[in-house]
């Protein structure tokens, strides 16, 4: 069964829509909808805003259902100049950027124990979700790399500007980090899907309503696509 995680509705209605429900179960008050997209078991959950909420429902999605992978889809914040509104970042690896214990001698935002200081996304998943963009939606631009996770909406250019220095990121948001990190503890394969829907700066406040819808739209045709390839 493939679990996928959208933190808001407008995030997943669009392929909630697409799939044929067969089951729906309320868990720490998130719906899970389980059912059958583009012939595959799937169950598919909004998990709320921010890293718990995350957690929270992936850890459901590995306890309770039992998912041989995991796939995050949702919007975020750009962090390279020739990462565009509407185009996508797949996730290569994930870091939680509000993470610093380095006067412990950790690595910025390494989480203490775990041996890591990024969580790496399937290779396999990563590359399905490559070429199910490119075939799916092949007007937009597609980029391979580093998701940074934080509880917070980056919409100051010295914030973006901050997290390009110290993380090397290619988009942020504010649930992937913690998806990644319950299925590296739960040994389940992931991979993060983005749309950009700001470029993270001083201009994010105005463009991310505009394009949030956009995105959406646009992301039901891709994970479709995903779904079939899996």
């Amino acid at each position: 069964m493939i679990g996928i995680i959208g933190a808001m509705k407008e995030e997943v209605e669009e392929i909630v829509a697409a799939m044929t429900i067969e089951k729906e179960e309320t868990k720490a008050k998130m719906l899970f909808r389980s059912g059958k997209l583009e012939g595959k078991d799937v169950v598919i959950v909004i998990s709320g805003i921010g890293k718990v909420n995350a957690a929270a429902c992936t850890q459901i999605l590995a306890d309770d259902f039992h998912v041989d992978c995991v796939v995050n889809t949702g919007i975020a914040g750009s962090l390279k100049n020739e990462i565009n509104i509407a185009d996508v970042v797949v996730s290569e690896d994930v870091m939680h950027h509000d993470m610093d214990t380095t006067i412990f001698g950790y690595a910025l935002g390494e989480v203490p124990g775990l041996g890591t200081a990024s969580f790496q996304a399937d290779e396999r998943l990563v590359k399905i979700a490559k070429e199910s963009i490119e075939a799916a939606t092949p007007e937009i631009g597609v980029y391979v790399g580093r998701v940074v996770s934080g509880d917070q909406f980056i919409a100051s250019k010295d914030v973006k500007d901050k997290l390009v220095e110290n993380f090397h990121g290619y988009c942020a948001e504010m649930e992937g980090a913690s998806i990644a990190q319950t299925a590296f503890l739960n040994e389940i394969p992931f991979v993060i899907i983005r749309t950009i829907s700001d470029k993270a700066d001083d201009s994010a406040s105005m463009d991310y309503p505009v394009f949030e819808k956009k995105a959406s739209e646009q992301s039901v045709k891709f994970i479709k696509e995903f779904v079939k390839r899996v």
